[in-house]
């Protein structure tokens, strides 16, 4: 199966549904430029800004424009790779998964409205599952997969053997699947704002 065709309509249309009907807000735009653009308006001026590594938020511009300080947002990831201290940089990795957003992607997103997100160490577990008050997923439509088999399909047998040669190129080191966590949906009690934007194009792995 090619895990790198981009979805139809029909299928986004599908899949933007039953991820409203599970609790999340869903926003479908043509290309990354628009991505960010939207990025820009959700996260309020003082606000903590927090992201894993990801490619998806680099081909979209969101990390030099984090770098850039454009922004008027407290960007927690500069702080921890600006600090020497390796104590007082573990310190603050754990801090901030208190961010009060966290932006990243995800590895495939089914048309039923579930996800799944895959990490070696698990750091940015915590804001995903937890912590952090707003989740923000920027999400390129080819990782958009019919249901849950296909998703970890997906994971699997193209997304991680990219990843491992990803960062064999930039860190001299592989990857490995360690661990997984799947949405299903959201507690009706949470009140925590989940956020997916959908983007027609081609982005991350």
């Amino acid at each position: 199966m090619n895990w790198n065709i981009l979805a139809s309509d029909e299928s986004i249309k599908k899949t933007a549904k039953a991820l409203r009907e599970k609790g999340y807000e869903v926003i479908v735009v043509e290309n990354g430029k628009e991505a960010l653009e939207k990025i820009k308006t959700i996260i309020p001026k003082n606000a903590s800004v927090m992201n894993g590594s990801s490619v998806t938020l680099e081909q979209i511009g969101y990390i030099d424009y984090l770098k850039s300080g454009a922004h008027e947002w407290n960007d927690l990831h500069k702080k921890i790779t600006a600090e020497q201290d390796q104590e007082k940089r573990v310190l603050l990795r754990k801090q901030s998964a208190l961010s009060d957003f966290y932006l990243g992607s995800v590895h495939a997103l089914t048309e039923e409205g579930e996800f799944l997100i895959a990490s070696n160490s698990g750091s940015q577990l915590p804001h995903v599952v937890y912590t952090s008050d707003n989740l923000i997923f920027v999400v390129g439509t080819q990782k958009i997969v019919p249901a849950m088999p296909d998703a970890f399909q997906r994971l699997e047998k193209y997304v991680v053997p990219f990843e491992d040669e990803h960062m064999k190129k930039l860190y001299g080191t592989g990857t490995r699947l360690s661990k997984i966590v799947v949405f299903k949906h959201e507690s009706v009690y949470s009140t925590r704002k989940v956020r997916l934007i959908l983007v027609k194009e081609k982005l991350g792995f």
